[in-house]
């Protein structure tokens, strides 16, 4: 398992973490995503390496 954890600029509330998590959720095999718009970053854990191109596409 491995965790990764992106720096995300402009979310402003927790509208904007549901839909980073539903498109992270959406486009990759994750076992957990969880967003905070005032720490200004999202957390992913998985199993598999995330494609980072893709990644950045995604958010």
């Amino acid at each position: 398992m491995q965790q990764i954890t992106l720096k995300i600029d402009g979310m402003m509330c927790g509208m904007c973490e549901s839909h980073i998590n539903e498109s992270i959720r959406n486009n990759f095999s994750v076992k957990k995503v969880t967003s905070s718009h005032t720490k200004g970053e999202t957390v992913i854990l998985t199993e598999n390496d995330l494609d980072e191109a893709k990644l950045k596409e995604t958010h």
